[in-house]
């Protein structure tokens, strides 16, 4: 199958830091197909042969084992061109439509690794010059929105030049390896779905934290925050991951019915319950390993004033036979003790214990960076008799070694994906319509209340009143327990 992947904001960060590594890695991997071509286009002047010193250099900020030797990249390079471009020149379009017609390659991919208020004049540009036929794919990168009614805006635009399968949308955590075995886990193996249940699981945690903070990028993260930046799209993806019902088969369409079921059915937030089940918190400055780090308001590009969240934790249910009853927490922050991102699947402990000092229960940590693998937490007896005290021990299964040979980064598998049509791992527009619905009350509280975050030191595990949060329920976080 021949392609052609044409990278809008081919000089940009996203570009240079995790596609180009990707596409490469795919290459290295002999996966991506022999045929195909790499455009990338940009306001600048530049020739190819530019173009791909400019990569190469910035090869050199990647992880060491990420980084391609001179002959790798100068085999890698003959697939990568560079086109001058001025998104706002509908003669730009054609003449990218005359660099594409010439080849005809079978696929033709269009990633907008752009600002996202861009989206919708590439689409209908796009559009207008006849580049939306049934062999494009357009991959749209987060965020997809700033709220529901912007979000729909740019689904409408998306909608009136490409049909919902050519339109993906891309979460990468859906490509984490870690991820795409949450499926295989549950629908693959006997072991696990008689106790997915409520009558056997206490309570589920999903933590995605950072320990670095906003860094240069703090005049769009004060447009965003974390509930925009990673509840709305990544912690929820992940909720319907784990909650979501057997699909009746493994096609894209029937998994993201699921998924957006398990949206549906999510407890909705008024605004007495984001003040009861919502914590927003902002880092403030501290010492982090014997060095002084900036508090957000000192962070570069942020307005001394900022009510914007850098941490939230919250509780939800999802309303139906299966989940009744059963609190999930989500919780994520900038700034935060560790990098870290994991989902905790707490069981019931036993009815009756007839073991001395039995303390604790079973639980499942599904890790996902930064190591990715999974946990599953026993009690044993360290020798025989019920007057012994059980200690927890743990079996442990590292992706990394179990399949080294095969593993595939998230951007990796989610570029392969893209250019075979495979949509599984994309997020449809419902699906991301209705997380925007969920969140929207929360945002709405948030404008109205004068309070503003909590403060946390930078360094800690965000404000006291997550701890709080869940201690109410007879709970802790997976760090405390």
């Amino acid at each position: 199958m021949s392609f052609d992947l044409v990278l809008f904001g081919g000089t940009g960060d996203l570009t240079w830091r995790k596609l180009m590594p990707a596409l490469f890695q795919a290459w290295r991997h002999c996966k991506l197909p022999p045929d195909g071509r790499i455009l990338a286009v940009a306001r600048d002047e530049r020739s190819d042969d530019a173009y791909r010193t400019f990569i190469k250099d910035k090869f050199a900020e990647v992880e060491t084992a990420k980084r391609p030797s001179d002959d790798e990249f100068a085999r890698f390079a003959q697939l990568v061109h560079y086109r001058r471009m001025d998104l706002a020149q509908p003669e730009h379009y054609t003449g990218l439509k005359q660099w594409l017609d010439a080849r005809g390659a079978d696929v033709k991919v269009f990633f907008l690794a752009t600002s996202p208020h861009l989206f919708t004049q590439i689409c209908a540009q796009l559009g207008t010059a006849g580049l939306n036929g049934p062999d494009v794919r357009v991959v749209l990168e987060k965020p997809l929105g700033h709220d529901l009614a912007s979000a729909q805006e740019i689904n409408r635009v998306v909608r009136a030049s490409f049909t919902e399968s050519q339109a993906l949308r891309i979460d990468h955590y859906l490509g984490k390896p870690a991820v795409q075995n949450l499926t295989a886990l549950r629908f693959g193996n006997a072991l696990f779905e008689p106790l997915w249940r409520r009558e056997s699981i206490a309570n589920i945690q999903i933590t995605i934290a950072e320990s670095l903070g906003v860094g240069t990028r703090g005049d769009f993260y004060d447009r965003t925050g974390a509930l925009r930046d990673m509840v709305q799209n990544h912690a929820l993806q992940l909720l319907t991951m784990i909650a979501m019902e057997p699909p009746a088969i493994g096609d894209a369409t029937a998994i993201r019915d699921e998924k957006l079921k398990v949206l549906k059915s999510l407890k909705p937030f008024t605004a007495e319950t984001v003040a009861r089940d919502v914590v927003r918190g902002q880092y403030k400055g501290a010492s982090v390993g014997g060095e002084k780090v900036p508090g957000y308001l000192e962070e570069a590009k942020v307005p001394v004033d900022s009510h914007t969240e850098t941490f939230v934790a919250l509780r939800t249910e999802v309303q139906n036979w299966r989940w009744a009853g059963v609190p999930f927490y989500l919780r994520t922050g900038k700034r935060l003790a560790a990098r870290d991102a994991l989902i905790v699947v707490n069981f019931r402990p036993v009815p009756h214990p007839i073991f001395a000092g039995i303390t604790g229960a079973n639980k499942l940590v599904i890790k996902l960076q930064p190591e990715d693998g999974l946990e599953l937490h026993l009690l044993a007896a360290k020798g025989a008799g019920t007057n012994e005290p059980l200690s927890p021990v743990k079996l442990d299964l590292d992706f990394d070694k179990a399949f080294a040979a095969n593993r595939v980064g998230a951007y990796e598998r989610l570029l392969l994906d893209a250019i075979a049509g495979r949509l599984n791992l994309f997020v449809r527009s419902d699906e991301q319509e209705e997380a925007w619905r969920w969140v929207e009350p929360v945002l709405d509280t948030w404008r109205n209340d004068s309070a503003g975050p909590k403060s946390y030191a930078a360094g800690s595990w965000g404000p006291p009143s997550s701890s709080a949060l869940i201690a109410r329920d007879g709970f802790v976080w997976e760090e405390e327990s």
